[in-house]
């Protein structure tokens, strides 16, 4: 196929994202205030209850077998494989440019994790929706482009609240309160985080506090507890360090569930199919989820507008993101697929291999504001930062998907 019509294709997803996003921005600016803060909260909470888990359960159950689901086992890797690298860069970037440590946190953070969910959603349909699209026909492509999709949403989401959230955590370092959390915040989990803590009151701690804590706790039970008593006190700070209550969120469990239905034969024979029994939920779900999508990107648009606050923030920071996210990470992605591709390891699909690319070429997960105002690092900044990237994403997005669709057909 020609160049020029792989440029096309990929360039009306990235058209159709941004005039849905400007739509979006259009809607919170105060002069019409539409989306204002309140609605934006309320929108976040039933895109995160609601939207998101139905889609992933709907697709799912329809699209992933036992037998596919080992056939795409190098996807969870992969998107490891972009947190590993896109932190390793970034500490390499924080070395050179020996940067203040209230601002690593947010710099790998951003450069560790990208938004291999929603976006995909959004990007890989609308690729298998155009009259150019090169992966066959569209019903074909749009069901297991939204299976890839669906699942590097629940695989990138556990790998946020438990990579990135750990690195923005320890490299922070200053006194946080997760009341403080603002209602206009990024991601759709900040919605949830305000209105569940709004309701306890959770102390002032410090890096420092927690581990004097630990040792004292440490030490206390070493010389009074039994051994099963430590085995379930060592549990339960596992639990609570991996923060299984955010790491399950909504999105994973209905991925888990879709999974667990599309897997065992009986379960899609009760759900999947006009002559199922059960075929009236799997419908009700697939309904929900198709308002995920036009939801998810006009919040995107009404929350991009945080970035235009000023700020002190170093212009040489932003270049360094962008370089990292948008030039080095594709480029070792496109390495590590087609090595991948070359030993046999990726089983030949070309819609397959042009999502494992995507995810090294996509901007800053959206809930990285979320985890920056949880521990009260830069979150002006970090608006600053989603702005940026994501005007840039416009760009390098259409580039890249050209590129990676030319290498995989």
């Amino acid at each position: 196929m020609q160049l020029w019509k792989l440029f096309i294709t990929a360039l009306m997803p990235v058209l159709k994202l941004l005039l849905l996003t400007a739509v979006g921005a259009f809607l919170a600016l105060h002069r019409f205030n539409i989306l204002r803060k309140s609605a934006r909260k309320h929108l976040n909470v039933i895109v995160y209850f609601v939207f998101t888990p139905a889609l992933a359960f709907s697709i799912l159950t329809k699209t992933i077998t036992f037998r596919s689901l080992i056939m795409v086992w190098f996807m969870p890797l992969n998107v490891l494989l972009t947190y590993i690298i896109g932190a390793a860069l970034g500490w390499l970037f924080l070395k050179i440019t020996k940067e203040p440590s209230d601002m690593q946190g947010l710099v790998l953070g951003c450069c560790a994790a990208g938004n291999v969910g929603n976006l995909l959603l959004i990007i890989v349909p609308a690729v298998c929706k155009e009259s150019g699209s090169p992966f066959g026909a569209v019903d074909v492509c749009n069901k297991k482009g939204m299976a890839y999709a669906s699942l590097s949403l629940a695989i990138g989401n556990i790998y946020l609240w438990t990579f990135a959230y750990n690195i923005i955590r320890i490299y922070s370092g200053k006194i946080f309160n997760v009341n403080k959390v603002d209602d206009s915040t990024v991601g759709p989990v900040s919605a949830i985080e305000t209105d569940l803590e709004s309701h306890s009151t959770v102390p002032v701690v410090t890096a420092e506090d927690i581990s004097e804590n630990n040792d004292r706790t440490t030490h206390f039970g070493s010389e009074f507890t039994l051994p099963g008593e430590k085995a379930r006190a060592s549990l339960r700070t596992l639990v609570d360090k991996l923060n299984l209550k955010v790491i399950l969120s909504p999105a994973t469990i209905g991925s888990i569930l879709g999974l667990i239905v599309g897997v065992v034969p009986p379960f899609q024979k009760m759900f999947v199919g006009d002559n199922a029994p059960l075929s009236v939920v799997e419908d009700s779900a697939s309904m929900l989820g198709d308002s995920s999508i036009p939801a998810m990107t006009l919040l995107l648009g009404a929350n991009l507008l945080n970035g235009l606050k000023r700020s002190g923030m170093k212009f040489s920071l932003l270049v360094g993101i962008i370089v990292i996210r948008y030039i080095a990470l594709p480029i070792l992605g496109v390495v590590i697929v087609k090595g991948a591709i070359h030993f046999g390891i990726i089983h030949h699909d070309p819609l397959y291999q042009f999502v494992l690319m995507l995810q090294y070429a996509l901007p800053p997960a959206t809930s990285i504001s979320t985890i920056t105002q949880l521990f009260g690092a830069r979150q002006t900044e970090c608006s600053i930062v989603m702005l940026a990237t994501y005007v840039c994403a416009s760009f390098s997005l259409t580039l890249w998907s050209t590129l990676f669709m030319w290498l995989v057909l």
